[in-house]
């Protein structure tokens, strides 16, 4: 099941399950699209995947699957992932 997390972990932006801000890699890293675009060149800092934009839970099903309470925030600096795959199309890396 997917995990919603609701905060960017790089800036910590409040990202609810409705939000059309949120983006995720395969292992459901949440960052806003703002830091994707600036910030991470589209390259996940964990994996060195890209991102995609999360689906939105339909609120009858996240009453029963809820949401992760606790934040994942660690903010960016420098990343080996970043630096590698910033201009290699994410479906090649």
């Amino acid at each position: 099941m997917l995990e919603i997390r609701l905060n960017c972990e790089n800036c910590d932006k409040d990202l609810p399950n409705e939000s059309d801000e949120a983006m995720i890699c395969t292992y459901e890293c949440t960052f806003c699209i703002a830091c994707v675009h600036t910030v991470l060149d589209n390259v996940c800092p964990n994996c060195g995947g890209g991102f995609e934009k999360r689906p939105t839970r339909p609120k009858e099903e996240l009453i029963k699957n809820p949401a992760r309470q606790d934040k994942v925030y660690k903010p960016v600096a420098e990343n080996k992932f970043i630096e590698k795959n910033r201009n290699v199309n994410p479906r090649k890396r």
